[in-house]
């Protein structure tokens, strides 16, 4: 069984050399990144009524609008674990409004992420929310993951071994692991806000939403993934796959939740991926490779994640957001 120094090893040698620790000086980034970095694995805003935690976020009520706070939690094998990722939630939270205001030609809830624009009730937080949060419309989310696939990846891969297929998708023979699709896949799921989202076909899709919906969010998925792919390759990122959440306000379709983040998404570095293999990554791979070489079951409680995995993962989290944005992480 490989142990967490052979990983790590194993991760620079293939190219996570993308995020090697001198290249991550991108503009100073880390070290000024950490000082004085406090972490948020919970927030409790006192007067403001919290409506939900899921994995990665809370949710408070303002009345017409929502509060979305992330936090820096990581999860993986739908377990959440006790170790904070250091400005995870502020590289959520701002290549997300990044991605809604670039794509903007599908409507989104987000109103701002700027906290100067907050309601005057919230400005006594700024510790807490400024960098990791946002304004968003309220919405009623339909109950399916718009999932694309560009790539053979994930249970993608696994499912194609099994079957020759993804998802009901008939792909040709002898594709390997990381090979480019003929052309990208929509691959509906279920949501599940704890526990794991199950691939459905096109037919439950459609049964879930009803035909106009399933439809719409269907081309919106596949041109926001075009889009947002061919963006990232040109700064030499590959989306392998994504997802998308939608809602619904009065009689409109939004693009709701996060947009192609290091938690919706898989990133490759392009002048790492080889076909047949696992590509070094961007997202929280690493985490799920040291999670996987130890001698857990995969059920509650998670183990902590040692400091070297964490800094790490913080690392690539943080490359993904300035290599794809352009921009420097805002750290108060």
């Amino acid at each position: 069984m490989r142990g967490r120094k052979e990983i790590i090893q194993q991760q620079f040698l293939n190219g996570a050399g993308a995020i090697n620790l001198r290249k991550i000086a991108l503009a100073g980034a880390v070290a000024g990144c950490y000082a004085g970095w406090m972490d948020v694995l919970e927030c409790d805003l006192p007067g403001i009524k919290k409506l939900r935690s899921g994995k990665v976020r809370e949710v408070f009520d303002l009345g017409e609008n929502l509060l979305i706070v992330a936090t820096d939690r990581i999860s993986a094998f739908d377990c959440i674990l006790p170790t904070a990722i250091p400005h995870k939630g502020e590289v959520l939270t701002q290549m997300s409004a990044y991605w809604f205001e670039t794509l903007d030609f599908v409507p989104s809830h987000f109103l701002t992420a700027n906290f100067s624009s907050f309601p005057d009730v919230l400005q006594p937080f700024e510790a807490q929310l400024a960098g990791r949060s946002m304004l968003v419309r309220k919405t009623r989310p339909l109950p399916v993951e718009c999932v694309v696939r560009g790539y053979l990846a994930g249970s993608g891969w696994k499912d194609y071994q099994a079957t020759g297929a993804v998802c009901g998708h008939k792909l040709p023979e002898g594709l390997l692991q990381a090979s480019r699709l003929p052309n990208s896949i929509f691959t509906p799921a279920t949501k599940a806000e704890t526990g794991h989202d199950e691939n459905i076909t096109w037919s439950q899709c459609r049964a879930l939403l009803g035909d106009e919906f399933a439809h719409e969010v269907r081309n919106c998925s596949m041109e926001l993934y075009e889009h947002g792919r061919a963006k990232a390759a040109a700064v030499g990122i590959i989306v392998a796959d994504t997802k998308f959440e939608f809602g619904v306000a009065g009689d409109e379709v939004l693009l709701i939740d996060e947009c192609l983040t290091p938690d919706s998404s898989r990133f490759w570095p392009q002048e790492s991926c080889v076909p047949g293999g696992s590509p070094p990554s961007y997202d929280k791979q690493f985490v799920r490779d040291y999670l996987d070489a130890l001698d857990w079951d995969k059920v509650p409680p998670a183990p902590a994640l040692p400091q070297d995995v964490v800094e790490i993962t913080s690392q690539k989290y943080i490359e993904a957001f300035t290599k794809l944005t352009g921009r420097g992480l805002f750290t108060p």
